[in-house]
């Protein structure tokens, strides 16, 4: 026995600890997959009140950002209600138990079914938030979770799942439908879950991504954002001003919504600055900038010790004038665009990348160029009075998303004034490899088997499909 243990390799450990968690899920979702739906409402938004509860959502946030040091308390208190009732909401509005849809016409109906186990890869920024919002999701498909937050999270985290357990045995539901892997978390331990359940969910890392698409097991994977806005002549530059510092500042720019440039029209460049200034933006000077830049990224990647934090501390390291000490953000002036020019990315960061063009598709071009080089997919913003320049965007740029006189942050990932739902992981379709192009909502977690009757006959004949055709080309 002794010579057994010792040839015990980690691998092997990872897979041990792993394949007694998905033991304890599928014995749970088992126990739950014939539940009626006022069950499984009742499990979701116990999910939620564990999160949305007032004195929850404060301790939570506050364990997040002492976990992690991204964000602030406030906006994490903001993020882990808002986003919450927001996905509840949702959620609260659909069938996944039985028949969702009977199309008589076709004679089709189709009956959702449970996928089994999900495992759920979430990062350091939204450690208990996105945890619970993927929890919802998977809970309305009635399969069990097992969470594998980040590192750097995972004490947020594990608190979060404690509370999402402790809601469901409240009410009756089986706790196991909600699990973590065990602390230390180690990429073999994750890689592990990736190989172990039925569908990989991962939000974070684009090696964590890469590495669910290569698991072996059907995968959901979001890309990174690096969003860029473009303000035209038409926008009402006050309101403008006012929605990109609201979302630009909120939790510290962790989200991946943030706007992380905006492309501004030489006719409106001035009053632009001027409106972004009087909402709390200071403009760097090229001396200040040099600093931002030397510091904000060590041997070309971003310093740990600066991204997602306060405006004073950045201030105070950039060492900024006494002025841009009371700014709520940062706005540096930028002309180009690749790995020569870091502000171009994605900066993580209360600093803002701005870009004078000389018109509106000198605009279209920049903001092509920005997302070549980051953030393809992603989404982009306008704000503008002028509909035919948002249809633009929409038709020629290869985002799966784009706001219109938006504040980013808050339509991006599902709002109240937005039609989008409400969610935590925005896929990004094949422009940055992922498998889906809208944002993750209840309908990937769930199988659809498709009943179908005989209908009426529906076979055209040969002149209605081929006639136009013919007429066009020939026999």
């Amino acid at each position: 026995m002794d010579n057994i243990m010792l040839d015990r390799t980690p691998a092997s450990a990872d897979q041990e600890a792993i394949a007694a968690l998905v033991a304890r899920a599928r014995t749970a979702q088992r126990a739950f997959a014939d539940a009626t739906q006022e069950r499984v409402d009742d499990a979701v938004a116990a999910l939620a009140w564990a999160i949305y509860e007032p004195g929850r959502a404060r301790a939570l946030a506050e364990l997040a950002v002492a976990d992690t040091g991204l964000g602030n308390v406030a906006d994490k208190i903001t993020k882990n209600q808002r986003k919450t009732f927001g996905t509840l909401r949702d959620l609260m509005r659909v069938r996944t138990v039985g028949v969702i849809e009977e199309d008589t016409p076709k004679g089709i109906v189709k009956i959702a079914k449970p996928l089994g186990v999900v495992g759920a890869v979430t990062p350091s920024t939204n450690p208990a938030a996105t945890p619970v919002n993927k929890a919802m999701m998977a809970v309305k498909g009635r399969n069990a979770i097992i969470i594998a937050p980040s590192p750097m999270g995972s004490a947020a985290t594990g608190r979060t799942v404690e509370l999402m357990r402790a809601e469901l045995a409240r009410i009756g539901a089986p706790e196991d439908l909600v699990q973590m892997i065990p602390t230390p978390i180690t990429k073999g331990l994750t890689q592990a879950l990736m190989e172990a359940v039925d569908l990989v969910v991962v939000t974070g890392s684009q090696d964590n991504v890469r590495r669910a698409y290569s698991s072996g097991t059907p995968a959901i994977g979001v890309g990174a954002g690096n969003v860029p806005v473009i303000v035209d002549e038409s926008a009402d530059l006050a309101e403008a001003a006012r929605k990109i510092c609201a979302s630009k500042t909120f939790d510290n720019s962790t989200s991946c919504s943030s706007e992380n440039a905006l492309v501004v029209l030489d006719s409106v460049y001035d009053a632009t600055i001027a409106a972004l200034e009087e909402a709390g933006a200071h403009l760097c000077t090229a001396e200040e900038r040099e600093r931002v830049q030397s510091r904000l990224w060590e041997n070309g990647k971003l310093n740990r010790k600066l991204i997602a934090k306060d405006a004073a501390i950045l201030a105070e390291a950039f060492e900024l004038s006494p002025k841009a000490r009371e700014a709520r953000f940062f706005l540096v002036e930028e002309v180009g665009v690749g790995k020569a020019h870091p502000f171009s990315g994605e900066k993580l960061s209360l600093v803002l990348a701005v870009y004078r063009v000389p018109d509106f598709d000198a605009a279209v071009d920049q903001v092509r160029k920005i997302l070549d080089h980051q953030g393809r997919g992603h989404s982009c913003g306008i704000h503008t009075r002028d509909e035919a320049h948002a249809r633009r965007l929409a038709d020629e740029l290869d985002v799966v998303r784009v706001l219109v006189n938006f504040a980013h942050t808050f339509g991006n990932g599902g709002g109240f004034d937005s039609g989008l739902n409400f969610t935590l992981s925005m896929g990004c379709g094949s422009w940055q490899k992922n498998s889906i192009s809208e944002n993750l909502n209840w309908k990937h977690f769930v199988n659809i088997t498709h009943l179908v009757r005989p209908i009426p006959e529906d076979k055209p004949s040969e002149e209605a499909l081929f006639g136009p055709f013919w007429s066009r080309h020939g026999r």
